[in-house]
């Protein structure tokens, strides 16, 4: 994945959330050689990978497969005393699909909140660990409904569906109607090992600095007291 396409996609995303009136917070915006100055005082945001998560997911083309994600708020696996859930806002660009995939641990609620319709399929997990065939029961805005297998379900703006664990998933924003302000709600999200994909994906994918970097991904935040800035995944999240 090019720096240059993860910083189009935050300029898009900062962009959409503008026009439909989702106002990020302030360290959204800090630049590189701001981080640098920043002490322990901000921590919980390297800890819990606040902020830009930028991805293709390793596909090379990030409109037809990639999320563009901003972390408000997270909790850290593992760890006892911190928050017990997260949220993230995402930009979905029309018909921008994420790989088929499920969480061991984490549940969700996929809400669309603003701009186009969203489409998720479900599939249950069957005992050799593929996508069963059989229909499932997903809650839609707390109201429980029988769907089929990997059936699309339509999500409108002000509608959420519920992701169990085990349970897998993909969605998109549905072609023809736009680009989609998408919040995930969830327990602590641990991106680094609690996504299984049915499909080939790198969550993480290696960046080709072929630009210089305006605003730092999650995981490449430098730890406090840290005077120069890390400029590999070696330096990721180094607190």
């Amino acid at each position: 994945m090019k720096r240059s396409d993860i910083n189009k996609a935050i300029d898009r995303a900062v962009a959409f959330f503008t026009e439909h009136h989702f106002p990020l917070p302030p360290f959204a915006f800090w630049t590189p050689e701001e981080w640098l100055k920043k002490g322990p005082e901000c921590d919980e945001i390297r800890e819990a990978r606040l902020g830009w998560d930028i991805t293709d997911f390793g596909s090379g083309d990030i409109p037809r497969k990639g999320r563009s994600i901003f972390t408000l708020r997270n909790g850290v696996a593992g760890t006892s005393g911190g928050k017990s859930y997260a949220q993230k806002v995402m930009h979905l660009r029309e018909g921008q699909r994420s790989p088929v995939h499920y969480h061991k641990s984490k549940m969700e609620d996929i809400i669309n909140c603003n701009g186009g319709n969203i489409l998720i399929c479900l599939w249950q997990l069957d005992s050799d660990g593929k996508p069963s065939r059989s229909p499932l029961d997903v809650s839609v805005d707390g109201i429980v409904r029988r769907v089929s297998a990997g059936e699309q379900i339509y999500l409108r703006p002000g509608e959420s569906v519920c992701v169990q664990p085990f349970m897998c998933h993909q969605f998109w924003s549905r072609e023809g109607t736009g680009d989609s302000l998408s919040m995930e709600v969830s327990s602590v999200c641990d991106d680094l090992t609690d996504n299984c994909w049915l499909e080939l994906a790198v969550r993480f994918p290696e960046i080709d600095e072929d630009e210089p970097r305006r605003y730092l991904l999650g995981g490449e935040y430098p730890r406090a007291g840290q005077k120069e800035q890390c400029q590999n995944a070696v330096c990721q999240n180094a607190i």
